[in-house]
């Protein structure tokens, strides 16, 4: 299901650059990278992609404050949180706020796949 636009949260570059390697060869477009949930914010309502993946753990606004904030502005937001193993209680947050799945670092590239074609069914 290629032409599908994501938006890219993470405050970490090396993260944002391993989500969008697995993006890129799956014939996913980035349309674009936000560095923490504010920046997040903006850039859904700017760019209206098809689907986010946010990490939950950022200066500024964390992932479940913005996930918030997109669900409030788009109702139809298709989120994926990023958690690590350890995060069980914000990742719980993060669903019942509306995220439709999780990936957990490190990435399994299927895994993170799977996530995403799910969401965008």
């Amino acid at each position: 299901m290629p032409n599908k636009r994501i938006l890219v949260v993470d405050d970490a570059l090396i993260m944002r650059m391993m989500i969008k390697d697995i993006f890129s060869v799956s014939g996913y477009e980035v349309c674009g990278e936000a560095v923490d949930g504010l920046d997040a914010i903006e850039k859904y309502k700017q760019l209206k992609p098809d689907l986010v993946t946010m990490d939950i753990i950022m200066p500024k606004c964390t992932g479940i404050e913005a996930l918030k904030e997109i669900i409030k502005f788009d109702k139809q937001a298709k989120v994926i949180v990023v958690t690590a193993i350890d995060q069980r209680e914000a990742l719980m947050d993060a669903i019942k706020s509306g995220a439709k799945d999780f990936i957990v670092k490190p990435f399994d590239e299927e895994r993170v796949l799977s996530a995403v074609s799910k969401a965008l069914k």
